[in-house]
């Protein structure tokens, strides 16, 4: 019985009584134990100024906190009953009491550009922006010293962290996974502090001027053998359909001499001063077989 009273009264004035661990951090509670006669005594006073200065001590004793504000009480180094105070009218005693004002709204900070080396040895520079509110005033004041600080180095670090796992290709193509990823480990780690992070944006990726050069040229190269390939099939039909109008037209000789008709038509609608007819080769060949015979008859 005398070790387990010694073991509670170790526990009791042991400097870390009133924290408790959690599996996601640090959660601190207002102490239940006494504060002691001189912190009685301190307050008792307090009390008796304020009496004895009445109404004028309602000047120092009436706080007021907006609507998107949290009043985080303090009376002698420790953290007061009832949680966070507000939105509206709350009173503090003079002199032993001290307040801190927290504010709920979401607030947005840009990280700075992190030159990052990616998954294969390629070094970009990336910036990021990150929208962050407060979600318990009381852990944001007692478990970091600077939650908006802390946010900001943790984000930068988690931005270097999660794109040294991707490749340039992923970098540029999957902005919205990253994003998510980043969001998700950042909620993870700040949730003891009491922030909430609502959203993560990737701004920009910056690319080495001399990468962006060979990009652009490997890029041109791929378009121009695209476009041979487009203008080789197109040869490659015209051809086909060429053969296929030949045999037609050899099929009909008529139909070869309309199509020179055609071809005049075109030339004369252009204003040429200069037209040239095509002459049939079938006239040709009856003009020379006669005159074929007729050297024949006069050897």
């Amino acid at each position: 019985m005398t070790r387990t009273m010694d073991y509670y009264e170790k526990q009791n004035n042991h400097p870390n009584h009133g924290v408790h661990n959690t599996d996601v951090g640090v959660s601190y509670t207002p102490s239940t134990d006494s504060p002691g006669l001189c912190a009685f005594i301190l307050t008792i006073i307090s009390y008796l100024l304020i009496i004895a200065t009445f109404p004028f001590s309602l000047c120092l004793c009436v706080k007021v906190v907006q609507e998107y504000e949290r009043a985080v009480i303090f009376r002698l180094g420790r953290l007061l009953k009832g949680g966070a105070k507000g939105p509206g009218i709350f009173f503090i005693v003079p002199c032993i009491d001290s307040y801190r004002k927290v504010d709920l709204r979401t607030v947005s900070f840009d990280v700075p550009p992190q030159e990052i080396l990616s998954l294969d040895s390629v070094s970009v520079t990336v910036d990021a922006v990150i929208y962050l509110k407060v979600c318990n005033a009381i852990s944001a004041e007692t478990n970091v010293d600077d939650y908006s600080h802390s946010t900001r180095l943790l984000a930068a670090t988690t931005l270097r962290n999660v794109l040294g796992t991707r490749n340039l290709a992923e970098i540029l193509s999957e902005r919205e996974s990253i994003s998510a990823t980043m969001q998700s480990s950042l909620d993870d780690a700040t949730d003891p502090w009491g922030v909430k992070v609502e959203r993560v944006e990737i701004k920009d990726v910056r690319l080495p001027v001399q990468l962006q050069r060979a990009m652009a040229a490997e890029a041109e190269a791929a378009r121009e053998a695209r476009a041979k390939v487009i203008a080789a099939e197109g040869e490659q039909r015209a051809s086909r359909a060429l053969k296929e109008a030949a045999e037609v037209i050899n099929e009909s000789p008529a139909a070869l001499q309309l199509r020179y008709l055609q071809t005049l038509g075109q030339i004369s609608s252009e204003n040429n001063s200069t037209i040239i007819f095509p002459l049939p080769i079938d006239i040709l060949t009856h003009f020379l077989r006669k005159n074929n015979t007729e050297s024949k008859e006069d050897d």
